[in-house]
């Protein structure tokens, strides 16, 4: 069992076509599943034209998904695990911001140095966290980290941020939260949830798999059966192609193209515009390995 998760916040590209075609195709040639996931966690950056765009573009390619999903059909469930991590201190509310943080962690050759809110008490911790939850600290004013090591030479391993405030309207939810957990909480606790067995990402998530198998133990997933497990693979770049969501965003919103299906953008909506067929960038992305 596999998924697919994109975050909507634009339109899928060529890269994005080749992981469409190892999650799904993974599932189809072991006859599995393969789901369609959403990584809504970031609604400042979100648009429902961009949900509807990529699950167009996933069936235009030819994949079925055995479910389409959201993280935010998740986060009950999140947040009811946070405050138990809370409460058995393996999570702290920490008042640093985003630099104290960052000086904090340390670097590759030094150790990091605990934050002053490192060892608040549960009932502290749990206090600040209902009042983040609430709606009763502006964005910025503090974050949820998880408390595991310092000294780690994964600096993923640092105390990581399991939750950000941020004051904004969600696609899904409305208003109704106003903390937002982190893609490295969110993910693996999703993956456990719906019973993902093959969690494929790209490299520059090697250094998370750590994370990702901590926050899995944490959460109580013991049973080897029912642990899902990360793969890496490496990403699809392509030579003299802009390859960045943030940098075609640019091209958009600055009208330097006609829009995301422009045929000189890579993305799959301008590809399609442009005659390619579904079935070329499959065989592209079999092709390539």
């Amino acid at each position: 069992q596999t998924r697919f998760p994109p975050e909507p916040n634009g339109y899928l590209h060529i890269g994005h076509a080749k992981a469409i075609c190892v999650d799904f195709g993974v599932a189809r040639d072991y006859g599995g599943t393969c789901n369609l996931r959403y990584d809504d966690t970031n609604p400042a950056r979100e648009d429902v034209e961009y949900v509807e765009s990529i699950e167009r573009d996933v069936r235009w390619l030819g994949f079925e998904p055995a479910a389409v999903l959201y993280s935010a059909d998740y986060f009950p469930k999140m947040y009811e695990l946070a405050e138990r991590l809370v409460r058995e201190g393996k999570a702290f509310v920490d008042d640093l911001d985003d630099e104290q943080i960052k000086t904090y962690r340390g670097t590759l050759s030094a150790p990091g140095t605990p934050s002053p809110f490192r060892e608040r008490s549960p009932d502290e911790n749990l206090a600040l966290l209902r009042k983040m939850k609430a709606g009763e600290l502006p964005d910025g004013a503090c974050v949820l980290r998880a408390k595991i090591d310092l000294a780690s030479p994964n600096m993923k391993m640092r105390d990581p941020l399991l939750y950000r405030i941020r004051h904004a309207h969600h696609h899904r939810t409305g208003d109704a939260w106003c903390i937002y957990p982190m893609y490295d909480w969110a993910h693996p606790i999703e993956d456990a949830i719906e019973g993902i067995t093959h969690s494929i990402c790209t490299l520059e998530f090697e250094n998370n798999r750590e994370l990702y198998d901590w926050i899995i133990e944490a959460v109580g997933v013991t049973d080897p059966a029912k642990r899902p497990h990360q793969t890496e693979f490496a990403r699809l770049n392509l030579s003299y192609t802009v390859m960045s969501k943030r940098k075609l965003l640019e091209l958009v919103e600055k009208k330097h193209v006609s829009g995301w299906d422009d045929p000189r953008m890579p993305t799959i909506a301008g590809l399609r515009r442009r005659s390619v067929t579904p079935e070329a960038i499959r065989d592209f992305a079999d092709r390539i390995g």
